[in-house]
């Protein structure tokens, strides 16, 4: 699957659905070429099942759905990544149903293909799959924005640097206590009592 462009963070989509809704067309533009990958997870669960429909046609048709999403949205739907997984969603589930009413009538139980172990799927099977495990990833992704803005805020530069260090919340892997310490030229046990000070911190600031 080609790559897509990464998520805004949640300051950049909130900036550009104010510009979209003031009738910035290229702020819509934006939106959708952003959350294209959430268009490429949504599709994963429909690529076995026995439409002759292939990657593209389905990507085409999940994008559809998503530029529906960014066009209807507001503040009171929710978040934009929650809402546009169930448009996409729908979307899809809609050019299945067209397809199988084409060649019969189907019950939500009948087999419409297999998934990646050769376990048989119905269409039940398709509507009622990962819905929840989206909205844990974009909650996730949501927690990790507002405690780096948090970290930032609360912490001075050294509790920030051993938070970072020790979290992988700059993007590297996670090192120990014992790590950290090595590579800042101080003792781990003061590495230990300034990590907890800052955990503390940052509890107060998240409550």
């Amino acid at each position: 699957m080609k790559t897509f462009m990464e998520p805004l963070s949640c300051e950049e989509e909130e900036y550009y659905l104010k510009c979209f809704k003031d009738g910035d067309q290229r702020a819509k533009d934006i939106l959708v070429e952003h959350n294209l990958r959430l268009v490429a997870y949504v599709v994963k669960k429909y690529i076995n099942t026995d439409m002759n429909r292939n990657l593209e046609e389905l990507i085409s048709i999940g994008t559809i759905g998503l530029i529906k999403a960014v066009t209807s949205f507001d503040g009171e739907k929710g978040k934009l990544s929650t809402y546009a997984a169930r448009c996409i969603d729908n979307e899809l589930l809609m050019m299945l149903r067209n397809d199988k009413k084409k060649l019969k009538e189907t019950s939500l139980y009948e087999p419409i293909g297999s998934d990646g172990d050769g376990n048989e799927i119905s269409l039940y099977d398709v509507i009622e799959s990962d819905e929840k495990l989206i909205d844990e990833q974009c909650e996730l992704a949501d927690d990790i924005q507002r405690l780096k803005k948090v970290i930032h805020e609360v912490l001075n530069e050294k509790e920030k640097m051993i938070m970072i260090k020790r979290y992988g919340l700059g993007g590297e892997r996670e090192l120990t206590q014992r790590e950290v310490a090595k590579q800042m030229n101080i003792s781990r046990s003061y590495v230990s009592r300034i990590e907890k000070k800052a955990l503390l911190k940052l509890r107060k600031a998240l409550e």
